[in-house]
């Protein structure tokens, strides 16, 4: 890995995230900046978690020795029935100097987690009694005029009526809540980049939940992107809360916790390639 390298990965992270902004999310750039009734939506947002990627990839570049370093795997080592991964995505799910790439999908996604909560949050129709989850089963199990099977028994049986069940005995009290709280702590996780691979899952989890009760919107696009984020999950937050979390779980790096990429040996002349 090299400056030069270094800073076409902070290009192509940048421009990521401008693309996910700009196709998947309406009013991300436009003024004004500050939304007090949504602050997680504030358009101000997109700057300055643009200019995190930016800067983030300008240090990462600044720690890099002249001359680069070598990170490519070791070809030559194996291990008897182990399939081995192409040496890119290797790295890519696996060395902290790909995290970068993480960033604008970490960014984007929990951003429109934290959008999600906050405004559940701020709404007493989801923190004080649940009626807004209980339109929403209403609206799932119930079959329209003309049609033959509701929202989500048209996408899993028996998935209706779990969510029939839930309605009678009137779960949606408490339930509302847990969604509210759980949408803004995966948006918080992802954003600070704090268990990455958890938040991601969760994440992941209400989005499956959403598509069976019949929903589409955004769920597709951020089921995609988590599963991305869970598999990635050793490096996703490396720019974030997990380069103190996971070696403190003494996970995955040395079981002392302590993670120390950047300091990795420069390149030699009997193997002078870098990556």
């Amino acid at each position: 890995m090299t400056r030069r390298k270094t800073y076409i990965l902070t290009a192509i992270s940048a421009a990521l995230y401008v693309l996910l902004t700009w196709i998947f999310s309406d009013g991300m750039f436009s003024t004004p900046l500050w939304d007090s009734n949504a602050i997680a939506g504030s358009p101000i947002w997109t700057y300055v978690l643009l200019a995190t990627i930016i800067g983030l990839g300008f240090y990462q570049a600044s720690q890099i020795p002249e001359e680069g370093v070598v990170i490519q795997p070791d070809p030559y080592t194996s291990t008897r029935g182990q399939v081995d991964d192409p040496a890119f995505w290797k790295l890519l799910l696996g060395n902290s100097y790909y995290a970068l790439l993480w960033l604008p999908i970490r960014f984007f996604v929990g951003r429109d987690w934290l959008a999600a909560g906050e405004h559940k949050l701020r709404d007493d129709a989801w923190m004080n009694g649940g009626t807004a989850l209980k339109g929403y089963w209403t609206s799932a199990t119930t079959v329209p005029e003309g049609a033959t099977a509701s929202k989500a028994e048209g996408t899993v049986g028996w998935f209706h009526d779990f969510l029939v069940y839930m309605l009678n005995h009137e779960w949606y009290t408490w339930f509302a809540k847990v969604i509210a709280i759980g949408e803004f702590l995966v948006g918080v996780g992802l954003v600070l980049g704090a268990l990455v691979g958890i938040a991601a899952f969760c994440g992941s989890f209400m989005n499956i939940n959403f598509m069976l009760a019949g929903t589409t919107s955004m769920n597709p696009v951020l089921f995609a992107l988590t599963v991305l984020l869970v598999l990635g999950w050793k490096v996703a937050g490396f720019w974030g809360l997990d380069r103190v979390l996971l070696p403190i779980l003494r996970t995955p790096w040395n079981r002392y916790g302590e993670a120390r990429a950047h300091r990795a040996t420069p390149p030699t002349p009997t193997n002078p390639r870098s990556v």
